[in-house]
């Protein structure tokens, strides 16, 4: 399968490193023209730099555009006022004990990893059904089914994306465009680097040794055993917003290592 996005313009969130970076690479291979977001001009230029020197010929630019507020998104619509793929990836993550989350972290969880991906839909889909083309997708989590303990508001945000997906796959009947989720499992982006470092030396561990404890002890029932690259989530994402992938919609699609212990 050849995957030829060219002709098509694609928004990534939050994709100056991580999951979103890689797929912003991704889709830039696929010849999609790629717009890369952040909300530092630096780091936007050079992911912008650093994806044009990896993919030959790769049509890439960036908009800086804090997409947790509302006045980011609107300056992010104004720069950018359509798109055919929508790629909602902007999110954030913090372990922290239930009992010690004050009001303000639920409420700045749901803005950043939920409110950004509803202000974009909202902002973007209606040209979408009217072009009768177009793809959204959430990058969630698994933790949206396996709520964790110890990040219980970052598991509620994503099971959020999940229902939102979901309800505008629903609002996509009969047309080609679509919506769907993709559940990565933990993933070695640079966030996740920083956290199982922090870890290794609070433990007196290797790198190595506390990425393998983690999943060992905080996801027993992993079939992969270790971390995801960010390549191996960007593939699934990538694919998604295929032409190929035209009868997929609505769905929540698993890319966490056979964490989930169910068949569907």
């Amino acid at each position: 399968m050849k995957i030829d996005l060219t002709g098509k313009t694609a928004l990534v969130t939050g994709s100056t490193s991580g999951i979103g970076h890689a797929t912003a690479k991704g889709l830039a291979a696929a010849g999609a023209t790629v717009v890369v977001n952040g909300r530092a001009q630096g780091k936007v230029d050079a992911a912008v730099a650093t994806i044009a020197k990896a993919v030959p010929d790769a049509k890439v630019r960036g908009v800086a555009a804090d997409v947790s507020t509302a006045a980011g998104c609107k300056t992010l619509v104004t720069a950018l006022p359509e798109v055919d793929i929508l790629i909602n990836n902007a999110g954030i993550f913090e372990p922290k004990e239930f009992f010690d989350i004050p009001d303000d972290d639920w409420s700045r969880f749901f803005e950043v990893n939920v409110m950004s991906g509803v202000r974009l839909s909202r902002a973007y889909m209606p040209v979408m059904l009217k072009r009768n083309w177009g793809r959204v997708v959430f990058i969630s989590s698994e933790s949206a089914l396996n709520i964790p303990k110890e990040m219980i508001h970052y598991g509620m945000t994503k099971t959020a994306q999940l229902a939102l997906s979901r309800g505008l796959a629903e609002l996509t009947r009969g047309t080609a465009v679509t919506v769907n989720s993709v559940l990565p499992g933990p993933t070695m982006s640079e966030g996740v680097e920083t956290f199982v470092k922090d870890l290794a030396k609070q433990h007196g561990q290797s790198v190595e040794e506390a990425a393998s404890q983690f999943v060992k002890q905080f996801r027993p029932t992993s079939l992969l055993q270790r971390f995801a690259s960010v390549d191996e989530i960007a593939n699934m994402v990538v694919y998604i917003n295929s032409k190929e992938a035209s009868a997929t919609n609505g769905a929540a699609l698993r890319a966490e290592g056979g964490i989930v212990q169910t068949i569907a």
